[in-house]
This record gives structure tokens, sequence and C-alpha cells, in this order.
């Protein structure tokens, strides 16, 4: 027997004496019903010593959580536990050698089958082991994504936290290292099951009979659907345009002139679901068009249309000036002057208590030249400076007030970067009457930060004040006397992931940081004190946001740590 390939498990008389040994490599064997069968010692479920389990009938069970294999092919009866690896036996002569090389090895497929397996019955467990094996495989971040979306856009009402969570790790994964970004990918599929989770499969209406109807036709029936509610619809003549060859910029336009016909649906979370989507479908691909935009349409079966909500009409009327302002910008001819954008100038209005002349300002420069998209990302930057200024003596829940409206406007943002379609500068006015409502939380604003001594400024303090509950003024000092002692600004982001990703953190918690990371890199190329107290302001906003809602009770991270180390052959337990 060759020493490299086999392994001496002693004499079958020994073996039959005491029925099951452990030999190098962590590997158990078993004399049963009068044959000799090897498996890896570990529980594949959580690591339990399988030496220590019972065997009847070729079947061996786990004392710790009764997952049950096959004692001959390692195979789980147990889904939730995978199945184990098993090693062929030998018996020369006296001697028993048992082969250093599992015969049942995961391959690439093999964990894209768990991974599917563990989506559909929502076990974080098998999820976090796929994810892993996936990625040691050097398999592509995309190819994992895909199949969570493709999972989750087949399931239950459509598009929502689960997907949007999962899209938005995604996008973040460069800031992060191996072991981040394999908790990113985790926390994101794990979302996506537990929203799918007890749902029925969702079945797409089928598009229109062929017919030569124009894009610009099929719009006109989307947001006519869209007006009264008419998802069936909706859908139908959504997946006619697809058929029809529309291409991906039409969709988006066709589909976000529909959700900026009302105002700020849904407190802005039906704009930021489609956006995610949208990115999703540039990321993954074509072939995906038809599940993902067709999630998307439950979302407009029954949103709160903010025009109808009383703190939108008083004691501030906003509807009839941002309807007269609509107006405005679709009929003005070409002739105007062009208009000075200045950026604090514009900053400060949206941060006041004067709605009228905010909206009044945005359409001149609007109709003066100005860039949406440039408008939009000051827009975003005053919806982040409103988590810098929230007072920590509002109610806790308002915390989720002020970031919604950071979301919202960082969706318009990235969507007008790519669209130049007129009727989404509506966008543009939500957002900016979103900060005008969320002027009482910055009431007393919150103190600036103010670096404290002591600090050595190396990471490891930051995740300290984290584990600690609301240090919120501390961790915003923090991170304002890092930037003073000019450390990397980069390696900070990377610091805030990883506080993110070891919490069992919640929606609106993953959408702030990837906002904040995003937004961070579009002033990244810039240089002057604006762009640098830009920058600053949305590092304190996701440090302050991130320590007031850690610690948690960290049950994902965990998960997570236990199937690394067992993907590692490290022992989980020993012994005494």
């Amino acid at each position: 027997m060759n020493s490299e390939e086999w392994i001496n498990a002693g004499t079958l008389e020994e073996l039959k004496q005491v029925h099951s040994k452990i030999i190098k490599g962590g590997i158990v064997v078993f004399y049963h019903e009068d044959e000799v069968r090897a498996i890896d010692n570990r529980c594949p479920h959580l690591g339990f010593p399988l030496h220590l389990g019972s065997v009847c009938n070729g079947i061996l069970t786990c004392h710790w959580h009764h997952a049950r294999f096959d004692i001959c092919s390692g195979g789980t009866l147990d889904p939730w536990a995978d199945d184990v690896p098993a090693y062929d036996v030998q018996v020369v002569g006296e001697e028993v050698w048992v082969s250093s090389r599992p015969r049942n090895v995961g391959s690439a497929e093999k964990h894209k089958r768990r991974l599917r397996e563990g989506l559909e019955q929502n076990i974080g467990i098998v999820i976090a082991k796929a994810v892993i094996g996936l990625v040691e495989s050097g398999v592509p971040t995309d190819e994992i994504v895909r199949i969570g979306v493709t999972f989750g856009t087949s399931q239950g009402n459509g598009w929502g936290a689960g997907l949007t969570i999962l899209t938005a790790m995604r996008n973040v994964l460069p800031k992060l290292d191996s072991s981040g970004q394999i908790l990113a990918l985790y926390h994101g599929l794990v979302h996506v099951a537990r929203a799918s989770s007890g749902r029925a499969p969702r079945h797409l209406h089928g598009a229109l009979p062929p017919s030569s109807a124009p894009i610009e036709r099929l719009m006109e029936w989307y947001r006519s659907c869209v007006e009264v509610r008419d998802t069936q619809g909706a859908e139908k003549v959504l997946l006619t345009a697809v058929a029809n060859g529309a291409s991906s910029e039409q969709l988006a336009d066709m589909m976000l002139i529909s959700v900026t016909d009302h105002f700020y649906l849904d407190g802005g979370h039906t704009f930021d679901f489609h956006n995610k989507a949208f990115e999703a479908l540039e990321n993954l691909g074509p072939s995906l068009t038809e599940p993902i935009l067709a999630s998307l349409v439950p979302l407009i079966g029954s949103p709160t249309r903010s025009e109808e909500l009383h703190h939108w009409q008083a004691p501030v009327d906003l509807v009839a000036p941002l309807r007269q302002a609509f107006a405005s910008l679709e009929q003005t001819e070409d002739s105007v002057a062009s208009v000075q954008l200045e950026e604090p100038s514009f900053m400060d209005q949206l941060l006041s208590d004067k709605p009228i002349e905010t909206v009044n300002q945005l359409t001149r420069l609007l109709l003066g030249g100005a860039a949406p998209d440039r408008l939009a990302q000051l827009i975003c930057l005053a919806a982040a400076e409103r988590v810098v200024r929230f007072h920590t003596q509002n109610d806790f829940g308002d915390w989720v007030a002020v970031l919604h409206t950071l979301t919202y406007a960082h969706a318009v943002h990235m969507r007008l970067r790519r669209s130049k379609e007129p009727l989404l500068n509506r966008a543009l006015y939500y957002g900016a009457m979103a900060i005008y409502h969320d002027r009482f939380l910055n009431v007393p604003r919150a103190p600036g930060p103010k670096p404290a001594n002591g600090y050595s400024y190396n990471p490891e303090e930051l995740l300290d004040l984290m584990d600690r509950r609301q240090q919120v003024e501390e961790a915003a000092g923090w991170v304002k006397g890092y930037l003073n002692e000019q450390r990397d600004p980069q390696a900070l982001l990377g610091t805030l992931g990883l506080s993110l990703l070891r919490e069992d953190a919640e929606f609106h918690t993953f959408q702030l940081y990837e906002a904040v990371v995003s937004e961070y890199d579009c002033w990244e190329a810039r240089t002057d004190a604006f762009a640098k107290q830009a920058k600053e302001t949305y590092l304190l906003a996701c440090a302050r946001y991130l320590a007031a809602h850690a610690p948690s009770a960290r049950e994902l991270p965990h998960t997570a740590k236990i199937a690394v180390r067992l993907y590692r052959g490290e022992r989980l337990f020993e012994e005494e």
C-alpha cells in the first residue's frame, strides 16, 4: 500500500473489539454488520464528533442534532446536514487500510445544487456552506448572485427587501476582503431565502400576441395600468415590450416614469426597488430580463401615494407647487438663460425650512441647464447630512425616516446617471421634499463630532466601539479623528463593511452601507474643499447609523464562522 494514499487503521480484530476508531486525518472507521466503513469524523452539520454517535441498521445518528447518515455512502437523510465525506476501505490480510481521499468531494455543481436547496428550504447553514464552497472553487460571484436572484424572482410577491439586500451586497464586494465577500453574499442569500419562505412559486402572465405596437404606445398602456393599479395588465404590457425587443433603457424609463407619475411611492421604496432590480439586470445579463422586471410589477398594486397624505398638503401645500413645477418643465421653450449651480447655496436651501423656495430653485436650475444627475448627487448629500445631524434624543425608530430619504435619493442619483428621460426629473423634487419633512429630526441638531484623545486609529478600536450599545457620537468622533490623521478612507469603508456584516443587520442598514459606498466613490475624483466635506459626511453618516444599530445577537455571522471552520477542516469540538 502507498502510505501517501492509504492510511493504516490497525487490524481487523482490533476494530471488531472497539467497533469504531479515529485514525489519521480525522477519519472515523466503523465495524458494522461485518463490514468496515470509513467517513469523516466531523458531522457536516456543525462539526460534532461522529464517533460519539450511534450506528443501527446501517444508519449513523449524530447525538447532537440527530442528523442521520448512510454509513456506506455518507449520504444524509436530513437535508440541513449535508453529506459526510466517505472513504474507500481495503482489508489486506488482517490489516485495514483507508483511502486518504474521500469519494464524495463537493464539486462546484454540487455546491450550486446545495445553494438552491438551501434557498428553497430556508436553511442558513446550508447556504453558508454552499457559498464558501463556490467561492473557494473559484466560481465568479455573479454566478452565485444569479442563483439567488433567479430563485427570489420566481417566488412570492415579487421584488422586495431580500433581493435588494443581495444586489446591494453584490455592489459593495470590491470594498471587502475575501472573508467579507463571503459574508456579504451569505447575508444577501439568507435574506432572499427568508423573504421567499412559505411563498408559492410565481408564474408570469405572458405577453400579448405579436403586434406592431410601438414602444411609445406600450409605455402609454403601462402607465395607464399603473394608474389604476392593474398589475395583471401591466405585467402583460411589460412582457410584450420585452418580446418586441425594447432595450433595457427603454424598459427602465417606461417603468420608472409610471413610478414617478405619483409622489414618493411607499416612502421611496418603490423607486429604490426598481433601481436595484435594474442594477441586478445590468450585472447579470439580459437572460433574466423577464423574471427580474416582472417581479417589480406587484409593487404598483397598492403603494402609498404621498400626494394623498396629509403632511404633503398641510400645513404647507406641497402638491400644487410641485405640479406647477412639473408643468413648467414640460412647457418651457428651449431659449432659457443658463443658471450657475452653486453647490453650498443649493445644499443650504435643501436643508432649510422653506420648501416652496426649494421647489422654485430646483426648477430654475433644471430650466437653466443644470445636469439632473448632479442635482441628484447634491440631494443625496443633503439627505446624508440629515443622518449626520440626527440627534439621539429622537425616537429610535426615526433613524429609519432619515435613512429612507437617503436611500431613495441615492437610487434617484444612480438612475439619473443612466437615463436622460425628462419625466424622471420629477423624482428630484420628491427627494427634496422628503429632506424638508425630515427637518424636525435635526432639531436640536446633533453636536459635531469631536475627536477623542488616546486613540491609535487602528480599525479594531472602531469595532470595539461597535461592541457597545449606542456609541453613536463616540463612533463619529473616532471617524473624525481618523480622517484628521489623514488615514485611508477606503480602508475605513472596508472596516465599516465588516462592522455591518458581523451583525444580524436589518434591511435598512444594508441599504445605508451600499448607498454610502457608492456615493462616496462618486465624489472620489474631486479634491476641492466641498468634495472633501461631502466624503466626510458620508463616512460620518455611515458610522453613526451603524453604531446606533449595534451590537446585535450576531447569529448569522456565527453560523458563517462555523461553516468556514468546517470547510477548513478545523475541529470544532475536542474531548476532555
